[in-house]
């Protein structure tokens, strides 16, 4: 294997997503000349030339694409390895920006920010709830919060909390007065709680069983956009609400609510921690990803049964 360094390796996955040793070397607090150096280095000791240089611009080769797939990853997780040892030792400190949905922001307060905070005291996290499906990187946010499939393919996406589930849930006085849905298409007959999107369109309840997907455009007076409000609602008469099984699960349990459909509510992937793959990883983004992923081994945050 070519001896290389690691300083040699972090120059070139600057360089590559930068696309400009300029941008490169003000990210990384160095001169110029230090990371050409550092490149021509590389590419002497790996016997491959990795970037096409020209006065104008910076462009990958097709030896220098395959690497930095593979090395961006690997020193991320690297960092995050290296950051998950000991206590602030590293002095990381600044202000971490995330934006979240309610549910994710909520088990990252109970689990894992205050070890977060605990270990660097010197960062300052601010963390945003929104519905809304945003941009992070435009909207100035170091990472997001969603779930997985709501997670744009080019990000780096860190499942936390286990899968979940969505399901229909009514009280029993309801369905005493009603009777039970049997079928998606029963629904049709019944007086459901409709959830509000973010866009303001009102969201189709989806279901699945033995490979066939149903999504349903649900009737009802009644249109909610919180999953809390949904909860209260149904526990109140007012109808059948479909949300995820945390909002549900004390009712459930407690017997103020009863689940419908329950063969037609699958697990699904649950939320994930996701950010820009193709640029500069902050050090306390690196933290706050190594501490999620240790509290998310530490935590049974598997959906409980319903």
């Amino acid at each position: 294997m070519a001896d290389v360094s690691l300083t040699e390796l972090r120059a070139f996955v600057l360089v590559a997503q930068h696309r400009s040793f300029r941008r490169a070397a003000d990210v990384a607090g160095v001169a110029r000349p230090t990371l050409s150096h550092a490149l021509r280095g590389l590419e002497q000791r790996l016997g491959a030339r990795l970037l096409h240089r020209t006065t104008r611009s910076v462009a990958l080769t097709e030896a220098g694409e395959r690497l930095l797939a593979r090395l961006a990853p690997a020193l991320t997780d690297l960092d995050e390895m290296l950051g998950a040892v000991g206590p602030d030792r590293d002095g990381i400190s600044g202000t971490l920006r995330i934006n979240a949905n309610e549910g994710g922001a909520r088990w990252l307060l109970r689990h894992a920010v205050p070890a977060f905070l605990a270990r660097h005291p010197r960062v300052a996290l601010d963390l945003a709830t929104d519905g809304r499906l945003v941009d992070v990187v435009a909207a100035g946010f170091d990472a997001g919060v969603r779930l997985r499939e709501a997670v744009p393919q080019d990000m780096v996406a860190v499942p936390f909390g286990g899968d979940t589930r969505f399901v229909a849930v009514a009280a029993p006085a309801y369905l005493a007065a009603h009777g039970a849905p049997d079928t998606p298409a029963a629904l049709a007959q019944h007086r459901c709680i409709r959830q509000r999107l973010p866009s303001g369109k009102a969201y189709r309840w989806e279901f699945a069983r033995a490979g066939e997907d149903v999504a349903v455009d649900v009737p009802g007076a009644l249109t909610l956009d919180h999953s809390g409000l949904m909860v209260e609602a149904a526990t109140d008469g007012l109808g059948i609400a479909f949300v995820p099984t945390p909002y549900a699960a004390e009712a459930v349990r407690a017997g103020r609510l009863a689940v419908v459909l329950d063969d037609w509510s699958p697990r699904i992937g649950g939320l994930c921690l996701y950010y820009a793959r193709n640029r500069q990883t902050p050090a306390t983004l690196r933290a706050f990803v190594a501490v999620v992923r240790a509290c998310d081994a530490a935590a049974d945050t598997a959906a409980p049964p319903l």
